[in-house]
């Protein structure tokens, strides 16, 4: 398997897409790129269940890219990368098939829509960032391609994007700047530690081979965590998630809180945790305490949500803080679970995302209380919403409850009061999350229809319907069947953490 391919097909598709100048084939284009790269992952998977065990990194490539400061184009896959790199690629699959009609507008909004060729283009050079970024093992390219999807994400929700857009927009890129230069800071302290010890390398396996002193793991631990936690919406650095995910297009909103927040949460443990594990023992009750609060908060602040657009936004923040539990707790069953939940709720969120919009588009309203019996004129698209919802409350058979009790369990693995309090904390916001979700089902598509114009609402499309289709699927299986995904992830995290998590 050449891992290159997978940055190559998203990037052959956007040249693909140039040369042509019909918007109705850059669709066409877009979804055969989509479609071949979930192929290129469906086989990565594949090859690496048969020929690998998890000891090590799979598939790797390495080439010299900026030899005077031994910057490698390194490449290489584990469990962990491999359940992002299938996650990142049927989000891709559903963001294309939702979007099929992006010459069309939208929102209210007369300036947005349109530009269906530089809207894929965007779409997949975003995408090409993440792929990039979760199968970097030299941290230099990792970097590069975590910055490679800033230009997309400010330009999606600045041109195709409703409400306060421009606002929105500004204020995600910055904050994530601020993330990245922390993250750049923590990487080039690396660097320079690594200089001084008389083997200059930005490689993620050669560093973490480095002796670094308690000093310096302290000093860089915490610019490197807060640094990727900005980027996974870790209180208090969530506050741009809300805005971004509630003012971007449908399908940037699915990558978004999808696939971008994953980036956040696949950094700090792949770069913060792995490399300094010591210092990320001593931080941990701070990040615990951190991810609980963002957990409840969350989830209190998703009840008073008029918008159901923003009440996904705001739940999104509240089902990350289990990621940063997860890693927190330094067991390996809560390090499996936080994986699990960073792929369970980019699907979910990403079929909640793109069933809003669906509605959306045809009622032209997100306020839940001007909605209504819409389970009357779109069965459909109801029974996707009320999936959508089950799954983020953790019903059994969905995804996430495999995900949400993997890391209830793990944490609850820690003996001491301190940790068992935290799980018990977290787990409490199960119950709010069941109030949220039942409430804005009921609003929605249940009693009478309350406006004359919703009676002849059409139902989902055929894109539509192979979007959410192919998402739910998702989440049934990982709900159903997970054991094939969490075993992999719990042989890499042995490997990765050895002896240092229980």
């Amino acid at each position: 398997m050449n891992l290159s391919l997978l940055i190559l097909i998203p990037f052959l598709t956007v040249l693909a897409i140039l040369l042509v100048k019909d918007g109705k084939m850059a669709r066409v284009i877009a979804l055969a790129g989509s479609f071949a790269q979930l192929a290129a992952a469906l086989f990565m998977l594949f090859s690496y269940m048969k020929l690998h065990d998890g000891s090590r990194l799979a598939f790797e490539e390495s080439h010299v890219w900026f030899a005077q400061w031994n910057i490698n184009y390194h490449i290489g896959v584990d469990a962990i990368s491999i359940a992002m790199v299938l996650l990142t690629s049927v989000v891709l699959v559903a963001g294309v098939l939702v979007s099929w009609n992006i010459e069309k507008s939208t929102t209210s909004d007369p300036s947005s829509g349109g530009q269906p060729k530089e809207f894929f283009i965007l779409l997949l050079l975003l995408a090409t960032g993440a792929f990039g970024f979760f199968i970097s093992v030299d941290l230099f390219t990792q970097f590069f391609f975590f910055e490679l999807a800033v230009i997309p994400k400010y330009l999606l929700i600045a041109i195709w994007g409703s409400g306060k857009k421009e606002y929105a927009a500004m204020k995600l890129v910055l904050m994530l700047m601020g993330g990245s230069a922390m993250v750049l800071i923590g990487i080039l302290g690396f660097y320079h530690f690594s200089v001084a010890a008389g083997t200059p390398t930005f490689d993620l396996l050669a560093l973490s081979k480095l002796s670094l002193t308690h000093n310096q793991q302290m000093f860089l631990f915490p610019l490197l965590f807060a640094g990727f936690g900005v980027l996974s919406a870790m209180f208090p650095f969530h506050t741009w998630a809300p805005d971004g995910h509630s003012s971007a297009p449908t399908a940037a909103s699915m990558f978004l809180a999808g696939i971008s927040m994953k980036l956040g949460g696949y950094g700090c443990l792949r770069v913060a945790v792995y490399l300094l594990p010591d210092a990320a023992r001593e931080y941990s009750p701070y990040i615990i305490i951190l991810a609980c609060i963002g957990i409840l908060y969350g989830a209190f602040v998703t009840l008073k949500q008029r918008d159901i657009k923003m009440m996904n936004a705001y739940s999104s923040v509240s089902h990350c803080g289990f990621v940063i539990l997860g890693i927190a707790m330094f067991t390996k069953t809560a390090m499996v679970g936080a994986v699990l939940q960073m792929v369970s709720h980019g699907v979910m969120t990403a079929l909640f995302f793109a069933v809003i919009g669906m509605i959306y588009e045809r009622s032209h309203t997100r306020m839940g209380d001007e909605m209504g019996g819409l389970m009357k004129v779109m069965p459909f698209l109801g029974s996707v919403f009320i999936i959508a919802g089950l799954t983020s409350l953790g019903l059994p058979g969905f995804s996430g409850f495999v995900a949400e009790m993997t890391v209830f369990v793990g944490s609850f693995q820690n003996a001491d009061l301190f940790h068992r309090v935290a799980t018990i904390i977290a787990t409490a916001s199960i119950v709010v999350t069941a109030v949220y979700i039942l409430r804005a089902v009921g609003i929605a598509l249940w009693g009478p229809i309350k406006k004359i114009e919703f009676e002849k609402l059409p139902d989902a499309a055929w894109n539509e319907k192979l979007a959410a289709g192919i998402l739910v699927v998702a989440i049934v299986i990982l709900g159903t069947m997970p054991f094939w995904l969490s075993d992999m992830i719990y042989k890499t995290t042995e490997t990765l953490f050895g002896m240092a998590v229980k």
